[in-house]
Parts: C-alpha cells; sequence; structure tokens
C-alpha cells in the first residue's frame, strides 16, 4: 500500500521564530514503512498545497494520514482531508496526532463523511493495527484501540511497548535545511523521553499521556543523534532531565562518541535547581539555549496555572540558568483580564531582566483542565483563533486596545533581542550561518511587523467560521477533582508503573505536586 503522510501548515508563532521538522510524523512514517508501506511525507511548512495536490495526482496513494498536533490548524487539514478524498475517492484518509485526540469526535462532524478515521494516542501503537485490518478485514476498523470511525471507538489507545523501537524517517524529508530554531539554523529535533509527571491546568502533555513518563536507553539517542547531520538540535522532551541520572548517562554516552551540537531543551525551575550538575554538563557538551516555563512573575499567576512551584524559587532558577552562560528564554502567560498598567509592568520587567521573554495569551484548550474550569464564556469557537496569539476569552479592555498592548509587548521583547544593536551582538553566530547558505533566521527577522500586526489579528475575528469548535462541557458534571482528570485522559494512567522514574524522583514530583 502507498502511504502518504501530511504536516499541515505553519501557525503565527512560527512564521518568524522558528520552524521544527515534523518528527511526529516522521515516526509514523517510519511505522507505516516498517510495515511494509510504500511511504511518502510532504511537510506543508516548507512545500505548498499546489504540491500536495501534485503528489495526491501523481502518485495516487492508498492511505492518506494528515498530522493535527496544533489545533489552530483543523480548518486547514479538514479542508485538506475532504479534498484528498474528493480526488481520490478510494483512498483511507485519517487524522492522528495530540489535538486530534481531543477532538476526534468532532472531526469526524465535521469531515461529513469524507474522514474515515482518526487515530488517537500514540500513533506508533495503533498504526499496525489499522493497517492490518484495512488489508485484512475493514469492517474491524472501529473495534481497534485508539480509532474512531463514524460506526464507533475501538477505546482506549495503547503505549508503544519501548521507546528505543521508535526511528524517525528523517531521509523523506526533503528540505531539511528549512528547519531551524532562532540561531539554531539549521536544527533538527530528537526526543529522549515521552509523557510529563506534573498536572499543570494550562497543559494537555500529562492528560494525553496519562502523567505517564517513558525513555530512551542512552544507546538509542547516541544512535539516533549520529544519524543527525544539522549542527543544531532541539531537544523536544516536555521536561528535560527529570532525572539525574539520565541526564548524565546520555550526556557521557555522547562524550563517548566524540558527539558535539548545539542543543535547545526545555525544563522546569525546580528541575533545573535539583539537577545542577546535569545542566552544567550539558553546557559543555553545546547547550546554547535553555527555556524554562516561568509563565508569571507573580504567585497568583503561578497558582493560576498550577505551576507548584513558588515564585523565589523561579527566580532562583533564573539566577543559575544565567550563570551558565547561555541564551536563556522564558515563557509569559498574558491573561485576557491583563489592563494597560499590567501591561506596562511586564514590559518594564522584561526590559530589566537578560532573559528571551516570549508571551503567549492564556488559552483554554480541549485536554486541559482550564478547558472544563475556565469561568469565563469563550467570545470564538473558531479553532483557527486558538493558536495562543489570539484572545478567545472575555478581555477586560477593549479586544482592539488588548491586541495593542500584546504586539507592544511582544515588540519590545523582539527589539531587545532581535533588533540592530542586538544582531550586532550575534554577528559572529549569524555570519556563520550565512557562509553555510543558511538564510531562516535572518530572513524571518524582517517578518515582524507583518505577522505581529494589531490590525490583522483583530480582522481574524472577523473571519467567516465553517467549522466551530465544540463547547466545553463544565465541571458540575464531575462528583470530584479525580473524575475532573480522568475525564480528560487520552491515555489511560497506571500510576508509578508508567513512570520510569526512580524512587528519589517520584518523591520529588509528589513533593512538588503537593502530594
Amino acid at each position: 500500500m502507498k502511504f502518504l503522510a501530511v504536516h499541515p501548515s505553519p501557525l503565527m508563532y512560527t512564521k518568524v521564530f522558528l520552524r521544527l521538522e515534523p518528527l511526529g510524523l516522521e515516526m509514523i512514517a517510519e511505522t507505516a514503512r516498517r510495515c511494509g508501506c510504500q511511504v511518502r511525507l510532504i511537510d506543508l511548512q516548507v512545500e505548498s498545497h499546489q504540491d500536495l495536490n501534485r503528489l495526491l495526482n501523481d502518485w495516487q496513494p492508498d492511505i492518506v494520514a494528515f498530522s493535527l498536533n496544533y489545533l489552530a490548524n483543523v480548518p486547514e487539514v479538514i479542508d485538506l482531508a475532504k479534498a484528498a478524498k474528493d480526488r481520490l475517492p478510494n483512498s483511507f484518509v485519517f487524522i492522528g496526532g495530540h489535538s486530534a485526540s481531543f477532538t476526534a469526535e468532532e472531526l469526524l462532524e465535521h469531515g461529513e463523511g469524507k474522514i474515515d478515521a482518526v487515530l488517537k494516542g500514540e500513533g506508533e501503537s495503533g498504526l499496525p493495527l489499522l493497517l492490518r485490518a484495512l488489508k485484512d478485514d475493514r469492517a474491524t476498523l472501529h473495534a481497534i484501540p485508539g480509532v474512531v470511525t463514524m460506526n464507533g471507538s475501538g477505546g482506549q489507545p495503547t503505549f508503544i511497548p519501548n521507546l528505543d523501537d521508535l526511528s524517525p524517517a528523517r531521509d523523506l524529508i526533503k528540505h531539511r535545511k528549512k528547519y531551524f530554531l532562532g540561531m539554531l539554523d539549521p536544527c533538527a529535533s530528537i526526543e529522549f523521553s515521552r509523557g510529563c509527571p506534573w498536572d499543570c491546568s494550562f497543559c494537555s502533555a500529562w492528560t494525553f499521556y496519562g502523567r505517564s513518563y517513558r525513555v530512551m536507553s542512552p544507546d538509542k539517542v547516541v544512535e539516533e543523534m549520529q544519524r543527525i547531520r544539522e549542527p543544531g538540535v532541539f531537544i523536544v522532551d516536555d521536561v528535560a532531565f527529570i532525572q539525574e541520572k539520565m541526564g548524565f548517562e546520555i550526556g557521557e554516552a555522547l562524550i563517548r562518541k566524540g558527539i558535539r551540537k548545539r542543543y535547545y531543551l526545555e525544563t522546569r525551575g525546580d528541575v533545573l535547581l535539583r539537577n545542577k550538575d546535569v545542566f552544567r554538563l550539558w553546557k559543555q557538551l553545546g547547550m546554547s539555549y535553555l527555556f524554562l516555563g516561568i509563565e508569571s512573575i507573580d504567585e497568583g499567576g503561578l497558582e493560576k496555572y498550577r505551576k507548584r512551584i513558588d515564585l523565589s524559587r523561579n527566580f532562583e532558577a533564573l539566577e543559575f540558568a544565567r550563570s551558565l552562560d547561555i541564551m536563556v528564554a522564558i515563557n509569559i502567560i498574558a491573561d485576557t483580564d491583563w489592563d494597560h498598567e499590567r501591561f506596562r509592568v511586564v514590559r518594564e520587567w522584561c526590559k530589566e531582566v537578560p532573559e528571551i521573554v516570549n508571551i503567549s495569551v492564556n488559552t483554554p484548550y480541549p485536554g486541559t483542565e482550564s478547558w472544563l474550569t475556565e469561568s469565563r464564556k469563550l467570545t470564538t469557537r473558531d479553532y483557527r483563533l486558538f493558536d495562543i496569539q489570539h484572545a478567545v476569552l472575555p478581555t477586560r479592555m477593549s479586544l482592539e486596545e488588548f491586541y495593542a498592548e500584546l504586539i507592544e509587548t511582544q515588540r519590545v521583547m523582539f527589539t531587545k533581542h532581535m533588533g540592530w544593536s542586538a544582531i550586532k551582538k550575534l554577528s559572529k553566530n549569524i555570519g556563520g550561518n550565512l557562509l553555510r547558505g543558511q538564510t531562516n533566521f535572518v530572513g524571518n527577522l524582517w517578518k515582524f511587523d507583518k505577522v505581529f500586526n494589531p490590525a490583522l489579528q483583530l480582522a481574524d475575528h472577523q473571519m467567516p467560521v465553517e467549522y466551530q469548535m465544540k463547547p466545553p462541557v463544565r465541571d458540575t458534571q464531575f462528583a470530584s477533582a479525580k473524575a475532573l482528570s480522568q475525564s480528560l485522559y487520552v491515555h489511560q494512567p497506571l500510576g508509578r508503573a508508567s513512570r520510569q522514574l526512580d524512587d528519589d524522583t517520584e518523591q520529588f514530583v509528589d513533593e512538588s505536586r503537593g502530594v
């Protein structure tokens, strides 16, 4: 069977600051290839809808699989899936990915019979079963774990037994030099672990993975790293190096093989403080960027988003990160209740600190606890606006004023780190990229005002809406917090058994969760 994997177009933020290789879809493509399929992959971040149409016409795949990790891509993916079915009526069209797992039934409704199935959970686990059913007995599709069709659902998806069995089909990507993350240009992606044992109210990583946490072995990590040719590498783990032992073992294995890259990774402030020596080692290995999800600069915000780390510890973590002499990036969540003064305070704070500050808008997503508990009513059900750059909750100021303040705050941070004075400081790194023919980062610097524009964001709210999200079912139906959490899970939580954490780390996680 011919299997075509499709990644949708870029979103607002990725049009300027980054463009990441579709690692998850590469994993799915390799899984399909191991099942005996002829496989191709097209990434619409770097190719066009016309390219996709030509591929459908010329190659005529038997199966078309769309990746849907981001909610804002829903309308595009639905339209593309319908068009693929119209073009190839005998093909099997399905959707998978993170956001698809939380919206499966409504995606099928929007598809109007032209989307054959949605595959929930880890695709590498469910895909072989789906492919076998397509070959042997299509009538059993709806009974496969994780598969949802108009005829029914197969129930809870299952985990892939061992992450060491996975590999991405990096060779199927045509334009590898198009992927970058800031000055890491070009940049590949890799995962060392999957899942997150914490339970932040604004995040759906823990509800997707059932609060599990699984790791790849150091040998497998080294094997995958040896296949990466790019000098920059983004470690995509939700929280890097939760366990000190894992961080050391991987780092030491890379040293033995003489592998040195420039790394970008993300972690929590309390993990950074707990495992300082690990991050010192990774600084020696080439860690260039460290992202910390601070989320708020006051205690009230931390409590709201249930980060379960106090403000003083966050600032202590920032101080340690600065001591590593690397680029440190942090995220602040802007609530739609902010007023002019609140934005002004945040801007002044951002000017004073050396970190790169990213600001995102508080957005309740399907699969997050805040989706069910947020008391404010959504002002829109347009999927396209759920990109953490638009306001989907009522704003205290007028929407026009809110966007003006938001963009001004983002512009202050952009100018500080990517304006002319900043570029002069980075000239050596930028020059090196240009000498290698890499222009992604430099070229995108001129796009800020074209992409981040309050008038354009305001106009986005006036777009005709063909596909509307289902509204959240509020928490009044749940008798307890435990029942609420269980209603969100994609993968069945298996407790400690699903977490590859040593006793000390498990205790640390529990204590940081207030258990």
